[in-house]
């Protein structure tokens, strides 16, 4: 299945991740815990020392070199070079009657740490993240000790090296992997798979298939699909292909297909949202004309004689879901709207008058706020014909004025009202978006956009 929404991650987006993430690996690094060592050897096969090894204190751990790569068909890559650390404790050494203890400082250098992660989804369609190999050389420990037998600590002085380097290098793996589990993969699940829009219709954002890495970009195909709160049904229509152009200059891109947007009308069409009342209570102050059958007996003389002096009701409603098309050029529909009127009569039932079809060429403008796809709707040309008629015939060329400043002045209003509130981006926790890109593609919406991570 084509995804009806896609997120596509480039280098520069996943190195600002990379950045975000190794500050907090560098400090879970600086909280490792190391454990105590003691141990025997003998001297010149006569004498047996003891030492231990204890209150080790990890100062600092820097990562300044690193950076993450593309492992095409594979995942990502993390690569650490020349890191360094530095370690303070306490000795302790017996050896026939000498007894001697004191502190010491160890500095570690050039380690190396190479990190593959393997992405996926999950069966609720969230994403996931996991380490599938982790290494870690370290070419440098250097230890010191403060004391007074100093030919003494220069006999176990390579076996604490050793000791010290083999206990770091398993360490800083096993803090890799505990990181990517509780740090990373949590955060990732904060990426919404269902939005709830308003009280009628929800958003699904679920992956339909694990992220594909790329040589150039990191790619997430979510189904991207609007839906009915009250009923789910099936989408009578697939989701095309989208061909993205290759623009790699902002941090990530968003493609949204005509198929999110035309699920949008069907699930609110499906949900009853598409239906809009208008009585004379509802025209806003400026428009100098009211809603009851006088106004309009002068386009439809009959209603003078039939329903003399009384309010009336026009009922919009689509007969079917619109259907949106995106282009080069923009983004256009051409909705069908379903107009009928009524004459409200002294005991407040509705009398039909008659059932209008109006046809418009509708333009929109998109733009992103906050996180949220926003837009507005332009209407072009309306065309009005009959489709019934409770009060005989009349020209309906003549009403043409009357409802265009319905459509434009009333109904457009409230549509915009609710498209300028938007509909949710899927963002995880704490993603702020700048430097926005609007591009029209055939049949898709392409947004660019550079990210910043608001730290707790």
């Amino acid at each position: 299945t084509n995804p009806g929404f896609v997120v596509r991650i480039t280098q520069a987006g996943l190195d600002y991740a990379h950045q975000q993430g190794i500050a907090v690996l560098e400090k879970e690094l600086a909280q490792l815990k190391l454990p105590d060592i003691s141990g025997d050897f003998r001297l010149r096969h006569v004498a047996k020392v003891h030492y231990e090894i204890s209150r080790l204190d990890l100062r600092s751990f820097h990562l300044p070199y690193s950076r993450i790569s593309l492992v095409p068909n594979v995942g990502l890559q993390v690569s650490i070079s020349n890191a360094f650390a530095e370690v303070d404790g306490n000795w302790r050494v017996k050896m026939y009657f000498i007894r001697d203890h004191g502190s010491f400082d160890l500095k570690v250098e050039n380690i190396y740490i190479k990190i593959n992660l393997k992405l996926g989804s999950d069966a609720s369609g969230k994403p996931t993240i996991d380490t599938s190999d982790c290494s870690t050389r370290i070419s440098k420990v250097r230890v010191h000790f403060s004391g007074k037998f100093g030919w003494l600590y220069n006999l176990f002085r390579s076996a604490i090296e050793s000791r010290f380097r083999k206990i770091l290098e398993s360490k800083v793996c096993e803090n890799v992997v505990s990181s990517v589990r509780n740090e990373l993969q949590p955060y990732l699940r904060t990426l919404p798979v269902t939005a709830r829009i308003d009280a009628m219709t929800g958003i699904d954002y679920s992956l339909v298939a694990p992220p594909t890495a790329t040589a150039q970009s990191l790619d997430v195909d979510l189904k991207g699909e609007f839906f009915s709160l009250a009923h789910r049904s099936a989408v009578p229509f697939p989701p095309l292909a989208l061909a993205f152009p290759p623009d790699h200059n902002h941090m990530v891109y968003f493609g949204a297909s005509s198929y999110f947007f035309n699920t949008a009308g069907f699930a609110y069409h499906a949900a009853g949202a598409l239906v809009f009342e208008i009585t004379d209570s509802t025209i806003p102050k400026g428009i100098d004309f009211h809603l009851n059958t006088t106004t309009f007996s002068a386009f439809i003389p009959q209603l003078e004689k039939m329903y003399p002096d009384m309010l009336m009701k026009l009922r919009l409603s689509a007969p079917s879901a619109p259907f949106l098309n995106i282009g080069p050029g923009g983004l256009s529909l051409k909705p069908v709207v379903d107009i009928q009127a009524y004459a409200i009569l002294p005991n407040s039932s509705l009398a039909p008058l008659f059932l209008l079809s109006l046809v418009s060429n509708v333009s929109a403008v998109i733009d992103v706020k906050s996180g949220r796809i926003v837009g507005s709707l332009k209407v072009g040309r309306m065309k009005l014909s009959l489709k019934h008629s409770d009060v005989g015939t009349f020209q309906v060329r003549t009403l043409q004025s009357i409802m265009n400043i319905f459509a434009s002045s009333i109904l457009l209003p409230r549509l915009n009202a609710r498209l300028d509130q938007g509909f949710p981006l899927p963002l995880p926790d704490r993603i702020q978006l700048s430097n926005i890109l609007v591009r029209f593609h055939q049949n898709f919406l392409l947004l660019g956009a550079d990210v910043h991570y608001q730290p707790r």
